[in-house]
């Protein structure tokens, strides 16, 4: 079997275990985003549904299925009431499962949800959340003398993915190459072309010298959007009543 035969059988065994339904199951790590490595693992991530009898428990049952972690698969999942309380925090994560290029099942019930969720998406709490998982990146990997090539790419997209977010005011794509097709210097482009040549060639875990085009627009982007996440607005929708009705229907309840 392939992988993705594999990650099929994965998902019907939940099914079969937890008597769930998957209803939208996709990549999630580097794989979506278009910098994986030959060895780099497989982070699957999912939304399911249970049985309309079980949100009407008073002992409410774990709203996450963790079913395995090891050199090859990462797999687990968000029951659908978390995923939808966590679509109407402006949540980016979720944004970036329901936009994955790399889905490996999914359902025409997904596809009502999406379309829901789609009006609850926050500018604010999706610059915030790149701008963190950058700030991160430069703090721990990116300000030594030497760098591994892939840490870059943990901090170029979710920059980039900022500025897309202030440019066109909707969800970043999920595919890096993606994010190139905005306009930018010449220079940056040319730079990380560079990048990404020389990663070709090297191994995950060799560490080189950096690439100063690179690097100093990582280091002046933080600072940008540090600003600028701390000046957005909180744009949160706070009427939840659409994604109340939603949540109603996948489960089979009329309000």
């Amino acid at each position: 079997m392939n992988m993705k035969e594999i990650i099929l059988e994965e998902l019907k065994k939940i099914e079969e275990k937890y008597g769930a339904r998957v209803l939208h199951a996709v990549e999630s790590g580097s794989r979506a985003w278009g910098f994986a490595s030959p060895d780099s693992d497989y982070d699957v991530r999912f939304v399911y549904v249970m049985p309309r009898a079980d949100y009407l428990r008073l002992d409410e049952p774990r709203d996450v299925i963790e079913w395995q972690l090891d050199e090859v698969l990462d797999i687990n999942g968000w029951d659908l009431r978390k995923a939808m309380k966590q679509f109407g925090r402006g949540n980016a994560t979720l944004y970036e499962w329901s936009g994955s290029p790399v889905v490996y099942r999914t359902t025409p019930e997904w596809d009502t949800v999406r379309k829901v969720a789609n009006g609850y998406f926050s500018e604010k709490s999706a610059v915030h959340h790149y701008f963190g998982i950058a700030m991160n990146t430069w703090a721990d990997h990116l300000t030594q003398d030497t760098v591994r090539y892939k840490k870059y790419f943990y901090a170029l997209r979710p920059l980039l993915a900022a500025q897309y977010i202030e440019r066109y005011h909707c969800p970043p794509p999920v595919l890096f190459d993606d994010l190139l097709k905005m306009d930018m210097a010449p220079a940056l482009r040319a730079a990380i072309g560079e990048l990404l040549e020389k990663k070709k060639a090297t191994t995950e875990g060799e560490y080189l010298p950096h690439i100063p085009a690179v690097r100093d627009f990582i280091q002046t982007e933080l600072e940008n959007q540090r600003t600028i996440s701390r000046s957005l607005p909180d744009d949160r929708n706070p009427d939840w009543s659409a994604l109340n009705r939603c949540f109603a229907e996948m489960i089979g309840v009329r309000l």
